[in-house]
C-alpha cells in the first residue's frame, strides 16, 4: 500500500498515490496535483483541507465525488473513460477532459471531501466462508449466529446467497448474481482441527446475521448504492460486477447494520445467547486497521470473558500487526469452548485486499 509522509502537500500526497500508474485515476491524480500547484479548480475544491491527516485520503473523496458525477450523468464527457461503465478510451487525455468538470462543480466536489471513503468488499465474503468451514468441521455445528464488526453496508451477511467456487469443488446457489470463482487457492482438507475434509456444500446454514458499523451505509437506498459504487475504482470491473449482484441481493434481502462501536455492540448482542445447537460467530475484515487499541483491546476482552462460559468463535481477515499494510491479509479462526479453557486459534491462509483469492496455509504461491 502507498505510504505518505506527514510533511507532503496535497499535491504531493496525489502524486506519491498515483506513483507511475498508468490508469485511469494515475492520471487524473498526476492532472490534480498539477492542477493543485497551479491554482486551478482543484485548489478551489480542497481548499480549508490543506492540512488534513494523511488517513483522510483526501484524493479519493475527491475521485469518488468525480465518479457520482459520472453515475449520476452529470460528467457525460467523462464517461468513456469509466471501464465499468463500458468506457473504452484511452485514459492518458482524462484529465484534460476531468478539468472542466471539476470547475463546473466545486461546490459539490467541496462536499464531497466530507464523506469518508467506505467500500464493502463483496469478495472478503470468501475468507468468511473458510473461517465458517474450518468452525463447522471443527465443532460439528452447522448452524451459526454471524455477528459482523465493522459492517459498513452488511453484504458479506449475504454469503449464504454468493455462489464461490474452489479447486474442485463449488458452494452456494448456481444462479446467484455473484459469482465468486477460483476463490480459494489450495485444498480445504486441513480444516477441521484434525477431523474429516471438509466437504463445502449446504451444511453451513447462517441462522441470523446482524452487523454494526460506526457510519453504516443503507444498501437499499439510492444514496447508499451510489456511495459504495463510487469508492470502487471504475478500472476494477470485476469489483464492479461483485458488487452490482450483492446489492441486487441486499434489495431483496437488506443486511440489518446498527450504528455502535464494535466492542459496545458486541458486548450488548453477546447477552443473548443462541440456541444450544447455534454457535455464534463474529466476524470483521480489514477493520481493526481503523480502529484504536482501546476499541481493539476491549473487543478482546468482552470475547475472552465470554468465551470462558459460553461457546463462541471469530473469524477474521486482518493485516497482521507487525507487518502492516505491507502484507497480505491473514485469515484466522478463534474458538473458545465455554469450558474455561484457553482458545484454539488457527492460521488458516491468507487474502489478497479484496479476499479473492484466499490462500490457504500451505498451499504455496500463486502460479
Amino acid at each position: 500500500m502507498v505510504g505518505f509522509d506527514r510533511g507532503q502537500t496535497l499535491a504531493q500526497r496525489f502524486r506519491a498515490h498515483a506513483g507511475e500508474r498508468t490508469h485511469l485515476y494515475g492520471y487524473l491524480l498526476r492532472g490534480m496535483a498539477d492542477d493543485l500547484e497551479a491554482g486551478g479548480p482543484v485548489g478551489e475544491v480542497v481548499r480549508g483541507y490543506e492540512r488534513a491527516p494523511t488517513g483522510a485520503v483526501i484524493q479519493l473523496r475527491l475521485l469518488a465525488g468525480i465518479f457520482r458525477l459520472v453515475l449520476t450523468g452529470r460528467a457525460p464527457t467523462l464517461l468513456p473513460y469509466y471501464a465499468c461503465l463500458g468506457g473504452t478510451a484511452s485514459p492518458e487525455t482524462a484529465w484534460a477532459v476531468a478539468r472542466p468538470v471539476v470547475a463546473d462543480h466545486v461546490g459539490e466536489l467541496r462536499r464531497a471531501l466530507a464523506i469518508a471513503p467506505q467500500t464493502n468488499e463483496v469478495g472478503r465474503s470468501v475468507a468468511l466462508l473458510v473461517g465458517l468451514f474450518d468452525l463447522t468441521a471443527a465443532t460439528g455445528t452447522r448452524r451459526v449466529r454471524l455477528l459482523e464488526l465493522g459492517a459498513s453496508a452488511g453484504l458479506n451477511q449475504l454469503i449464504e446467497r454468493f455462489r464461490v467456487s474452489g479447486e474442485g469443488w463449488t458452494w452456494g446457489p448456481p444462479e446467484s448474481p455473484v459469482q465468486l470463482r477460483d476463490a480459494v487457492l489450495g485444498p480445504l482438507t486441513a480444516l477441521g482441527a484434525g477431523r474429516a475434509p471438509v466437504t463445502p456444500g449446504p451444511a453451513v446454514e447462517i441462522v441470523a446475521a446482524r452487523g454494526c458499523d460506526l457510519e453504516p451505509v443503507d444498501a437499499t437506498s439510492a444514496e447508499g448504492r451510489l456511495r459504495l459504487t463510487s469508492f470502487v475504482w471504475p478500472f476494477d470491473v470485476h469489483r464492479h460486477e461483485r458488487l452490482a449482484g450483492a446489492l441486487a441481493l441486499a434489495a431483496r434481502h437488506p443486511p440489518q447494520v446498527d450504528r455502535a462501536s464494535a466492542a459496545t455492540w458486541l458486548g450488548a448482542q453477546l447477552t443473548t445467547g443462541p440456541d444450544p445447537d447455534t454457535l455464534t460467530v463474529v466476524w470483521h475484515s480489514i477493520t481493526q486497521l481503523y480502529w484504536p487499541a482501546s476499541e481493539i483491546d476491549a473487543v478482546a476482552a468482552t470475547l475472552s470473558a465470554y468465551g470462558q462460559e459460553h461457546r463462541v468463535a471469530v473469524v477474521g481477515m486482518e493485516y497482521p500487526p507487525e507487518g502492516g499494510r505491507q502484507e497480505e491479509p491473514e485469515v484466522r479462526t478463534t474458538l473458545w469452548t465455554g469450558t474455561g479453557a484457553p482458545p484454539r486459534n488457527r492460521l488458516l491462509g491468507t487474502a489478497h485486499d479484496h479476499g479473492i483469492p484466499v490462500r490457504m496455509a500451505g498451499s504455496g504461491p500463486a502460479g
